[in-house]
């Protein structure tokens, strides 16, 4: 007897077959229906009724008429579609090669004003070092000589690069 009911709840566990639902079977069929509706959505039928007529409808004839199936009329051709579709592939390569050179330029334009900060940066050193009077500044002529750089001359660097500050530099 412990035996059996052993059995008994395994059979009841997580791996235990299911029972039989009729609603399974219900759905497949519904999707099965529902494709062959689509299906047949496209079908047309053609047959000769009892007068003589010929008849075109989407339903089957009724009874045993011969019917011809026929099937639905292509999509209408589009005559422009090639060339749409090359006007629109020139457009998205022209977007490309825009976006690509305004890329550039954005590049180029960074390396341009940080060029112009180094610049300024050393310009502004260059003053503090013409404006400071006790050292001695000295430059090296053409002969590779050691000139040391007068009060008048430093004053017209010191204005010069001053100048140049103004007009290069932000505040």
């Amino acid at each position: 007897m412990p035996l059996k009911l052993l059995r008994l709840h395994r059979r009841c566990g997580p791996h235990a077959p299911r029972p039989f639902t009729p609603a399974v079977p219900a759905l497949a069929f519904a999707v099965l229906l529902a494709v062959g509706v689509a299906a047949d959505a496209a079908t047309l039928y053609k047959w000769t009724d009892a007068n003589g007529s010929v008849v075109y409808s989407d339903q089957p004839p009724p009874g045993n008429i011969k019917a011809e199936t026929i099937s639905g009329p292509p999509p209408p051709a589009n005559p422009n579609a090639v060339k749409e579709m090359v006007n629109k592939e020139a457009e998205l390569k022209k977007q490309q090669l825009d976006r690509t050179e305004a890329t550039q330029k954005v590049d180029k334009e960074a390396v341009e004003a940080r060029r112009v900060r180094e610049a300024c940066v050393k310009a502004r050193d260059q003053v503090r070092q013409l404006a400071a009077t006790q050292d001695v500044l000295v430059r090296i002529n053409e002969k590779g000589e050691r000139v040391v750089i007068d009060p008048e001359t430093r004053q017209r660097e010191r204005e010069n690069v001053e100048k140049w500050i103004g007009q290069n530099c932000r505040p």
